[in-house]
């Protein structure tokens, strides 16, 4: 049958992925491991795709992939870049879409045996980790040295312990053990990493244990309370990056990020309503084939954004939607109310409030990643996206089945009339 062996192998993908793409990345200093797992994911894709009699894909993907059509021709009729740095940042923009398509259009599913293994597997990188976060008490940058940075180090622990969450039974134990599991996030020094635990932690103890969410002075005032918790938690960087920027308190020429921020209005409004097109603004491939923007508005001599040293360029997400412009902020939106819609849709039907959870927490996860890191379109956002197309694949089958058995008993109820 298709779907065992899309199963099986797409389990084996999933392992692989983990160890080497998030865990071990940065450790055997090889940078193309996340499109070597693109490529295997979109073979896998295809295979299935053929096997099916229907020739099954989303029609969502097929949508993003005409957009993502429309913006190549956008980009090489008005020349953002040169072809190989156009062609180079579709390969990468295109990964994160990649990941969770193909993998909610197969919706792999873990059998009991599967899941018992990766949750041993998550708890014993786990326990690397925490050898790694405790080490770098007492030697000094062991966190740089073996994960390459530490919010690198904050993601590797979060997405463990999302794997791990993924495989347990929701108990309340459970939930706990997951709270513990992300605290050792906290020896990252990350604001991002404190304001995702804030969130964590609300999203967990409290709305996981609601039968129904309701619009209720009670919940409402939940919502606030954990995003006065998320801000509060993150408060440096907020000030650090958006205060700052609107101010204007700060020296431009320090802080490239700032200099991102800044300029994208202006970069939304001369190039409205598509933007500056692919590599052009704010991601590697503009920074790889220096794009002619940053020349344009006089930022190319900002440290980090030079020609000659470019590594702060992709140093954040939101800014770089700027070469996608007005329209492209907006889809950007769009595909993520599309996925907390389907989740909250397959919610309702089938009660699952354990998926639902870890949607939520995915998707925050990506809302704090984005203000001030490129997690979106790295190797540890094509993992998470995987993980993420297959939880909402997970729904969607749950979905299906719920219905046919309602319809069988429906039918048989019929009969017996």
């Amino acid at each position: 049958m298709i779907q065992s062996l899309i199963d099986k192998y797409f389990y084996f993908l999933f392992l692989f992925t983990l160890t080497f793409g998030i865990l071990l990345y940065d450790a055997i200093g090889f940078d193309y491991t996340d499109e070597i797992c693109a490529l295997v994911l979109f073979i896998l894709f295809v295979y299935y795709m053929f096997n099916t009699e229907d020739w099954r894909i989303n029609k969502a993907f097929l949508v993003t992939i005409g957009i993502f059509i429309f913006y190549i021709c956008y980009s090489l009729y008005i020349q953002s870049n040169v072809k190989a740095g156009i062609f180079t940042d579709v390969v990468i923009q295109i990964k994160p879409y990649l990941a969770f398509f193909c993998v909610y259009s197969m919706a792999p599913y873990f059998n009991a045996n599967r899941k018992e293994i990766l949750k041993s597997v998550a708890l014993i990188f786990w326990g690397f980790l925490l050898l790694v976060g405790i080490g770098d008490l007492f030697i000094n940058r062991l966190i740089f040295d073996v994960m390459g940075h530490p919010a690198y180090f904050a993601a590797g622990v979060i997405l463990t312990s999302l794997c791990y969450f993924y495989c347990s039974k929701f108990t309340f134990l459970d939930k706990i053990t997951f709270i513990v599991l992300l605290s050792i996030g906290l020896l990252s020094g990350r604001s991002k990493f404190y304001g995702f635990f804030a969130m964590a932690i609300f999203v967990v103890i409290f709305f996981s244990n609601m039968k129904q969410f309701k619009l209720n002075f009670r919940n409402i005032l939940l919502v606030i309370v954990m995003l006065a918790a998320v801000l509060f938690a993150a408060r440096e960087k907020i000030n650090f990056y958006f205060y700052q920027a609107v101010t204007e308190e700060v020296d431009k020429d320090m802080i490239a990020r700032y200099v991102l921020y800044s300029t994208a209005p202006d970069v939304l409004k001369d190039y409205f309503p598509f933007g500056s097109g692919f590599a052009s603004y704010g991601t590697y491939a503009s920074g790889l084939y220096y794009s002619h923007v940053y020349v344009d508005y006089g930022i190319d001599g900002v440290w980090g954004m030079t020609k000659s040293y470019y590594s702060f360029i992709a140093d954040t997400y939101y800014p770089s939607l700027a070469q996608f412009g007005v329209v492209g902020i907006l889809l950007y939106i769009t595909f993520w109310l599309y996925i907390l819609r389907k989740a909250f849709l397959y919610y309702k039907k089938t009660g699952n409030i354990h998926y639902f959870t870890i949607i939520t927490l995915i998707a925050g996860f990506f809302a704090i990643e984005g203000t001030t890191d490129s997690t979106f379109t790295t190797h540890r956002g094509f993992f998470t996206l995987m993980l993420l197309g297959m939880i909402l694949g997970n729904m969607k089958e749950e979905t299906k089945m719920l219905s046919e058995t309602t319809e069988s008993l429906k039918d048989e109820s019929t009969s017996n009339q």
